[in-house]
């Protein structure tokens, strides 16, 4: 008689069932500044607007050598790297890049998932092209990348998408891991609980609070145990201890917010922001009209020069139809703001959101709520 399997042959036979790509363009916004400006290769690229306000969007491999990361201050790059190249971002030309690097991978599979403009998802369980396993189908588009693109890109394969976004970041920059199902389990147990996607220095500080310092440690405790720390977060830790992600591959997420935000040189009165809205109002209203669906809510956001942020929306009885209509909605949801006339504020942002859906989008709806609920609890956790 066969003996039954255990827990762990389970879990490898469950993980076995998928083959997941994750690809990471390196340093995307900083390489193809890099590639098309011959005098930038090989140097400290800083892709920010320079000013006291302004964020890094990017650094060169070459820039992050002195400490320099994205969304870190401009003025906190500059003094880490007085020599470094301050080139202002332009996204049409990253958007391009992206485009092309996708076009590469439908090459591949069509069950793409674009996280941002540098990094997607694939599933590859069957693939276009006919190759025999996924870290040829990874090994072929990076090396399509960069004969097409002169571009880098790093990735990750394996049984999940979990597994195979920690595996993309295991030797970049310009790196191919792969990890086979029956390997997750030796691969994951010494791994420090840092490198598990999403876990950000809150979260991991409870961890260290409760003991628990690698994911072996999570995986030698109980869900019962796990709960106490953790609460509706634990099952998620408990499963990805072992490796198991069921998370697919959503090959159309619907967006849920259209929405841009401006920092201000000087710190602006509520009054003053104005001018501001109505630009960030038309700006949204333009980007917008490309989507079918139409918005319900209208979002204004704000930050304080405390960095306090805070939204205010309203969710008018009738569709919002107009660039006027939708700014006016904007202009006065400052009437709701109960602060002083004279606080100052730093950032004002508005937004679209509450989607009206036809009904064919309906099924692809649900799917993506449900893993966005899943999303928020694990947000929640490390609150």
């Amino acid at each position: 008689m066969h003996e039954p399997q255990s827990t762990a042959e389970i879990e490898v036979t469950a993980l076995g069932a998928r083959k997941i790509v994750h690809v990471d363009m390196d340093a995307f916004y900083a390489s193809v500044e890099q590639r098309d400006d011959a005098n930038l290769r090989g140097r400290p690229v800083v892709v920010a607007w320079k000013g006291k306000r302004s964020v890094v969007c990017a650094a060169s491999y070459e820039a992050r050598r002195f400490g320099i990361r994205s969304a870190m201050p401009a003025i906190s790059a500059e003094r880490l790297c007085p020599d470094a190249i301050f080139v202002p971002p332009d996204f049409t030309r990253y958007k391009v890049a992206s485009q092309s690097a996708r076009e590469i991978f439908q090459r591949h599979t069509d069950a793409i998932e674009p996280l941002s403009l540098d990094e997607a998802y694939l599933d590859v369980t069957e693939n276009k092209t006919g190759l025999p396993t996924a870290t040829l189908v990874a090994k072929t588009i990076r090396q399509q990348i960069r004969a097409e693109l002169k571009l880098t890109a790093s990735a990750g394969v394996a049984p999940n998408k979990f597994l195979a976004k920690i595996a993309s970041d295991w030797r970049k920059p310009d790196g191919l891991f792969v990890i086979q199902p029956h390997e997750v389990q030796g691969f994951l147990l010494t791994l420090p609980v840092g490198r598990i996607p999403g876990v950000g220095k809150v979260t991991e500080a409870r961890m260290a609070t409760a003991g628990i310092k690698t994911v072996g440690d999570i995986y030698a405790m109980d869900l019962p145990t796990l709960e106490q720390h953790f609460g509706s977060y634990s099952m998620r830790l408990y499963e990805l201890a072992r490796g198991i992600d069921h998370t697919p591959v959503v090959s159309n997420r619907v967006r849920k917010q259209v929405s841009s935000e401006d920092t201000f040189p000087d710190d602006l009165t509520l009054t003053e922001c104005e001018a501001p809205i109505r630009r960030l109002a038309e700006k949204v209203w333009r980007a917008s009209e490309s989507n079918a669906r139409q918005a319900r809510t209208v979002v204004l956001k704000l930050k304080t020069k405390e960095f306090t942020s805070f939204t205010r929306s309203l969710t008018p009885p009738v569709l919002i139809s107009s660039c006027e209509e939708l700014t006016n909605i904007a202009l006065a949801q400052r009437e709701r703001v109960d602060l002083p006339p004279q606080q100052l504020y730093r950032l004002v942002g508005v937004g679209l959101s509450n989607f009206k859906l036809d009904e064919d989008a309906a099924g692809d709806v649900k799917t993506v709520q449900s893993l966005e609920a899943k999303s928020d609890l694990f947000l929640q956790a490390q609150q």
